[in-house]
């Protein structure tokens, strides 16, 4: 009787122990349904070399000729979770009169140390159609 307690007793602490580990091991994993939240170390390495676009929102956008083109009013998130394109201010002054168009950010040639969209000029900018927020 003395063993078959004693084998009892050692499983229990057995099951209890694996029991604490999994749940330990879980709790340090964030989960929302059943995808993993967060950036895995390799991740995070490879995010660290991007840009901020808190940085990059309002930023003044040039050409390669060195010229002011405009400023980055926002930037748009595709519904498959890409960033597809930033919206450009042209032209204006204090908001008023400013022209806004769409780019995808494909296009852009640098943006370190400055924001360059080569081949582009105020005027052609202009010339293109206007984006505008839907909601």
């Amino acid at each position: 009787m003395k063993i078959r307690t004693s084998i009892l007793v050692s499983l229990w602490c057995c099951l209890a122990w694996a029991i604490a580990a999994v749940a330990q091991d879980q709790s340090a994993v964030p989960v929302a349904g059943k995808a993993v939240l967060g950036v895995s170390v390799e991740e995070t390495a490879l995010v660290a070399t991007g840009w901020r676009a808190s940085k990059l929102m309002h930023a003044p956008v040039y050409n390669e000729k060195d010229q002011k083109i405009g400023k980055i009013d926002d930037f748009i998130v595709s519904p498959d979770g890409t960033l597809s394109v930033a919206v450009i201010d042209v032209g204006g002054f204090l908001g008023l009169g400013t022209h806004r168009v769409a780019i995808p950010v494909q296009q852009f040639d640098q943006v370190s140390p400055k924001i360059v969209l080569k081949g582009a000029s105020k005027e052609e900018l202009k010339k293109m159609p206007e984006f505008k927020y839907e909601a």
